[in-house]
């Protein structure tokens, strides 16, 4: 995805990033921003007490300040993995430093990161600053930089319109990166979306692979060097708007069949769908992309997991696991991108989702992906809260409140209309987020609290399902301005940006026309720290027998 191009446009978009940002983000959300959050422009001006309580997420990935875009690729290198993304330090004044470089946070877990600063800086070519694009180890020396260089290749335009692509490099482990030149290894052709570009080694031909977003076209490209690129062919999908941040990676099925995968970032919501991260299964010749099916299926049905990456999934050895891959998307949309209290409150305008864990499964002749937290969340849990069987008949408060969880229960029925828990309630019972299940369909809806689409046309997700099956495994990380919803083995997802009232912390449990247990319910809190230390480690969770003894009636 371009640095600043807000994709939700159309063809004759004459709005880019560039200028969405340009503008102070203090006077950006103080106009956007409902006034149930709106800490006013004198909360940036020194009068804070406008802020009634932290905004920063507790446990997910957040810029250290000012703006976040688009994560870039992890890259594993020396028992870390080097995850980079587009940061722009000039956020808050605008002007003509507005643009993004690429910082990098570094990981060994991928729940707790470490900030290592600006890697590839902006405005230091006549490229001026640096959008999208992909880092690659080059084990075997083919640019000619050294063998174990890191290469970026990211679209930069010189003039805000003419997309191409340029080269960076490092020599120090992908800490600070130098540009090769200031002309680019794969110029425009004189088209206007050019950009995002994905490396992939092909080994099995012996060369790279280049992915390239093209409007409604996915460009495939081929090279020896990663410096000269030659044109090998595409992949054309229309209807789901611009195609951005293209992926590309193989994997092996639960059933032993190895699939292709190609993915993109999209905008689907004028056709009903998703905008968030589409992708196909199919077979790839090193040069052409055949899908299983015309139609994607969608990695994600919230309205917040955008410009998503999927990456290698490597143990602490670096072997790689051929299963499954990891992937980490960005919680906000072009569409109300600067609509956020954050920068008032915390000085910062970025979230990122939690690292999920993909993995491809085949169910009736049909292969997806499904998604579950990174695993490592378990090393930072810091305190349990088991309540056990609960029934409910109506809505159920529960003696629990908190801004950051993780919420586990399966729902049993016999017969009702829907089910499920409203999340980051008030304590008057108006405001919260609603998730669960209804009719035909599972839901996620922020639109009973402070949500970022002043529209109102964007609040409530929703992904098919059964509701004669009588049960249903709900997963659900909560944290202070995002809620993600993992649905039985994870095929639907609904990841949701929302900014309750920081003194919205209740929770409670709901049925719509009949009964239902929530069986198991567990709670769990975590403690991340910010400079990459296990917080949470070896300390032994507390488990809260006091909640669980007052719904033992209900077991």
């Amino acid at each position: 995805m371009r640095g600043m191009k807000r994709s939700s446009l159309g063809p004759g978009e004459t709005l880019s990033r560039r200028s969405l940002l340009t503008a102070s983000a203090v006077g950006a959300a103080g106009v956007l921003l409902p006034d149930l959050v709106r800490p006013a422009v004198a909360a940036a001006r020194g009068a804070t007490a406008a802020c009634t309580g932290s905004y920063r997420a507790e446990y997910h990935f957040t810029v250290p300040d000012q703006w976040m875009n688009d994560p870039q690729r992890p890259i594993w290198i020396d028992g870390e993995y080097h995850y980079y993304y587009l940061y722009n330090p000039d956020y808050s004044t605008g002007g003509t430093t507005a643009g993004t470089a690429w910082r990098l946070a570094t990981s060994t877990d991928l729940v707790s990161f470490t900030d290592r600063g600006i890697a590839v800086p902006k405005d230091t070519t006549p490229g001026g600053d640096v959008w999208s694009g992909s880092a690659v180890v080059d084990t075997d020396d083919t640019a000619g930089f050294g063998a174990g260089a890191v290469i970026v290749i990211a679209t930069m335009a010189p003039d805000e319109v003419t997309q191409a692509q340029y080269l960076y490099y490092s020599t120090d482990d992908g800490r600070t990166f130098t540009n090769h030149g200031t002309a680019p290894v794969l110029p425009n052709p004189g088209v206007r979306d050019f950009r995002d570009p994905k490396v992939i080694r092909d080994e099995e031909r012996g060369r790279w692979v280049m992915l390239l977003a093209e409007s409604d076209r996915v460009g495939f490209y081929h090279s020896a060097d990663l410096k000269a690129w030659t044109y090998a062919g595409g992949f054309v999908k229309g209807g789901i708007g611009v195609l951005e941040c293209p992926d590309l990676f193989r994997i092996r099925a639960d059933d032993g069949t190895w699939k292709w995968v190609l993915g993109v970032s999209a905008n689907g919501k004028s056709s009903g769908l998703p905008s968030t991260f589409a992708y196909w299964t199919g077979s790839f010749d090193g040069t052409t992309f055949t899908a299983d099916a015309s139609d994607p299926q969608w990695l994600d049905h919230g309205w917040d997991w955008y410009a998503a990456v999927t990456f290698d999934k490597r143990d602490a050895s670096g072997v790689l696991d051929p299963d499954a891959r990891y992937a980490i998307g960005w919680m906000n949309h072009w569409d109300y991108a600067n609509t956020t209290p954050t920068i008032e409150c915390d000085g910062f305008n970025g979230t990122d989702s939690i690292v999920r864990e993909v993995r491809l499964k085949h169910a009736s002749g049909t292969y997806y992906l499904a998604s579950q937290p990174v695993a490592a969340l378990d090393d930072h849990v810091s305190r349990t809260v088991d309540l056990g069987d609960i029934a409910v008949d109506g809505t159920r408060p529960l003696d629990y409140t908190g801004t950051a969880y993780e919420l586990t229960c399966e729902i049993t029925w016999d017969q009702l209309v829907g089910a499920g828990l409203q999340l980051r309630r008030s304590s008057d019972g108006g405001r919260h987020i609603d998730a669960g299940v209804y009719g035909d369909y599972a839901f996620v809806n922020r639109g009973y609290t402070v949500s970022p689409d002043t529209s109102g046309r964007w609040q409530e997700s929703r992904t098919p399902f059964d509701l004669s099956a009588g049960t249903v495994r709900l997963r659900i990380l909560v944290d202070r301005t995002s809620v993600e919803m993992f649905v039985g083995d994870g095929r639907y997802v609904h990841s949701t940006e929302a900014f309750p009232d920081p003194s919205d912390t209740a929770l409670a449990l709901f049925t719509i026309d009949g009964q239902a247990v929530f069986r198991n319910v567990v709670i769990r809190e975590f403690t991340v720290s910010s400079d990459g230390e296990v917080a949470g480690a070896g300390r032994e969770a507390a488990d809260d027998r006091r909640a669980r003894a007052l719904y033992a009636e209900a077991s």
